[in-house]
């Protein structure tokens, strides 16, 4: 069953822009995450927070991503991170348009 992971953290920037260029060898890591199907990328300048939303193929992919993420964030600098970890309802995902395989 796919488990859908939410995180979000306080974050100065860089936004937009120069947070692709900043952030790609990053986000080519996280691509290469076992288990990872997609990641969505989150920014909120104006509550300086970021994040993303992770679809996994299982609970074991997530917890071990958001426990390895969460350390690095925190290497960064990143006081707390918020993870939470959601089952997929995947008919009514998909009745709603989500992303998921067929």
């Amino acid at each position: 069953m796919a488990i859908l992971l939410q995180v979000d953290f306080p974050f100065h920037g860089p936004w937009g822009e120069a947070m692709t260029g900043a952030l790609r060898d990053l986000a080519q890591s996280i691509a290469a995450e076992p288990g990872l199907i997609w990641k969505i990328w989150t920014e909120n300048p104006e509550a300086q927070e970021a994040g993303g939303i992770y679809l996994f193929e299982d609970r074991a992919s997530a917890e071990a991503y958001l426990e390895m993420h969460t350390r690095r964030l925190m290497s960064f600098g990143v006081p707390q991170v918020n993870g939470k970890l959601f089952s997929v309802n995947r008919e009514l995902s998909l009745l709603d348009r989500a992303p998921l395989a067929g």
